[in-house]
């Protein structure tokens, strides 16, 4: 299985490896999410370390099942020939209606078909107000003309 654009990435790839991404996770399917992975990837998501694709199932499930109305921005930090930094954060309420928004950094490794074999993610969040959010669109991808993380001031 191949998941271009494949590494060595330039920037041009690495910013559209992480609009893949990006568009996959604000897709919320947890399934089809974790194609992108190699079937023995390791993660660290948070204090959580899981390896293998139905972890990663198991764990994306349980993170769109507690983050309602989920909505995602990744940007490029930096790249090397099989490897990508993001910065990214997202927007989400609970099943109470409290707003959050968290930030993070994720280092990704990529094998020679393009699949992810290692995925390392710190996160922080914080409640926000419902007219502090900044992620506005219908469910799904992020439209092309939305701002991205650097436009907003994030």
């Amino acid at each position: 299985m191949s998941r271009p654009p494949l590494p060595p990435f330039d920037e041009a790839s690495a910013i559209e490896k992480i609009r893949l991404a990006e568009d996959g996770w604000n897709g919320r399917d947890p399934q089809k999410v974790a194609l992108a992975y190699t079937e023995n990837c390791l993660w660290r998501n948070r204090a959580e370390f899981v390896a293998g694709r139905e972890a990663i199932v198991q764990l994306l499930t349980r993170k769109w099942t507690r983050e309602l109305d989920y909505r995602l921005i990744k940007e490029l930090w930096a790249y090397t020939d099989n490897r990508i930094a993001v910065r990214f954060a997202y927007e989400f309420h609970d099943d109470s209606g409290q707003w959050f928004r968290a930030y993070g950094n994720e280092n990704w490794e990529f094998d020679s078909n393009g699949l992810m074999r290692q995925r390392i993610a710190s996160i922080n969040e914080h409640a926000i107000s419902e007219e502090e959010r900044k992620f506005h669109w219908p469910q799904g991808r992020r439209p092309h003309d939305h701002p991205g993380l650097s436009d907003l001031g994030l």
